[in-house]
């Protein structure tokens, strides 16, 4: 069994430079990349293997989708066996027993007492576009609040409530909804001023809300809902203070306001329960999911209470809703993190959120270390003194690791380095994990 990465090339070997530039003459240069150049060939367990032969350690799951490692043999074995005798027939349009076992399936696991129904999409993006949608056409009404930090896809309605990045809206004109943007509530770099704990931000977060926002531009009569990350994802790994959505669900309840939650990134098991909705005891109307739903398919749902998703035939839908083949793989996915994923998620992600706490002490361009299960940031700066962003650090730390065959990923807010393995990490991974990006930082730091 394979322990540690295996480097045998330069990087990016021969054989990458050849896709890398076929690549950038043929594909458009709207993707994201990475500051390294990395061409796929394989990928099994938390390995990942490049064209020209090296192994690396995956620490990024394919931007949280792979949540039970790449190409598990049961998901493999699943999606296969459905690919033989199913692999599209158009579910709205016709009917199979694959919709509703998965919709039955997450009517007993999402955190929504009420009865539920449930739209399949392909992306999570589209189970946000369903849900503003489906928010709209309820309470009749068009606005929006969602807050600065947030990502919840890049169609030009999600892109209205997407706040992360300026790259995302450069060049798109005015927003396609009426969305008002309210700042997250996260000690570090707040708005608000110099307040030391998270609940006194929680706090001003809520009162710019009421005492400001619903009395001057925004009235709460005219919000169809308040659309939240329970820990943001682009926004840089930040779990909400506690009181953050049980105060949200008030404010929804005393205004005919619908409290939709965005899980795309932080649900399936990721943070050391199947939602992250449930560390906070809060019932959404609406909650959305994708990424590690799958496995690696692409699948999207929107679940919402049944009152609120009733609505006529015709009104929403989409010609890939409910492909037979990604459900499969999503039911398995299902079975396996009930099974003991999400649980290791938890342990591992508390055991490697204390190998890197204790970096803290030892480097001071590591700022903070946050997160819940195996979602955990950490902040690159300048100084502990200034806390200021250090995105160029950010970066070198990030090209240090990909030389030592560790694949982390950055982005979340301006200078954090995010880590979201597969659920199926082990401590023994953290350990080399840790140790590889304990010797990047020291690289960055001294050239």
């Amino acid at each position: 069994m394979l322990e540690r990465p295996i480097i045998k090339t330069e990087l990016p070997g021969p054989k990458a430079k050849q896709i890398i530039d076929e690549d950038t003459k043929y594909v458009t240069p709207s993707f994201i990349r990475y500051p390294y150049k990395l061409a796929i060939e394989k990928a099994y367990g938390v390995w990942i293997e490049d064209t020209d032969g090296n192994v690396f350690m995956d620490c990024n799951s394919g931007f949280a989708v792979c949540s039970t490692g790449h190409c598990h043999p049961e998901i493999v074995e699943a999606i296969t066996k459905q690919a033989q005798t199913l692999i599209h027939m158009c579910g709205t349009t016709y009917y199979y027993h694959h919709m509703p076992d998965l919709a039955k399936k997450l009517d007993e696991l999402v955190p929504i007492k009420a009865p539920t129904r449930t739209y399949f999409a392909t992306s999570g993006a589209e189970a946000v576009e369903a849900a503003l949608k489906l928010a709209m056409y309820y309470t009749k009404r068009q606005r929006f609040i969602s807050f600065v930090g947030s990502f919840h896809g890049r169609s030009l309605a999600t892109l209205s409530l997407t706040a992360s990045k300026k790259i995302h809206q450069v060049g798109y004109m005015r927003r396609l909804l009426d969305v008002v943007h309210v700042p997250y509530p996260k000690k570090l770099h707040s708005p608000f001023g110099n307040l030391t704990d998270d609940e006194s931000v929680s706090q001003a977060t809520i009162n710019w809300i009421e005492n400001f926002i619903f009395k001057t531009t925004t009235p709460p009569e005219d919000i169809a809902a308040i659309v939240v990350e329970p820990i943001q994802g682009e926004g840089g790994y930040f779990p909400s203070p506690a009181s953050f959505l049980p105060e949200l669900r008030r404010i929804c309840n005393e205004n005919g306001i619908l409290l939709i939650v965005d899980e795309v990134h932080s649900g399936m098991g990721r943070t050391g329960k199947m939602f992250a909705t449930e560390y906070y005891n809060v019932e959404p109307d609406i909650i959305c999911l994708s990424k590690g739903i799958g496995s690696g398919l692409p699948i999207g749902v929107c679940v919402a209470r049944a009152d609120i998703m009733n609505w006529p035939r015709g009104s929403h839908a989409s010609t890939f809703s409910g492909n037979p083949v990604c459900i499969a793989s999503a039911l398995k996915t299902i079975e396996l993190l009930e099974n003991g994923l999400v649980e290791n998620a938890r342990i591992i992600g508390n055991y490697l959120k204390d190998e890197l706490v204790k970096l803290l002490d030892k480097y001071e361009c590591i700022g903070d270390v946050r997160g819940l299960g195996l979602m955990i940031g950490v902040e690159i700066v300048e100084s502990k003194q200034t806390m200021k962003h250090a995105p160029e650090k950010r970066d070198k730390i990030e090209l240090e690791c990909y030389k030592r065959g560790l694949l982390i990923f950055g982005g979340g807010g301006i200078s954090v380095i995010r880590f979201a393995p597969p659920l199926i990490f082990t401590k023994e991974n953290v350990n080399v994990a840790v140790e590889i990006f304990d010797e990047a930082v020291k690289a960055a730091i001294s050239n």
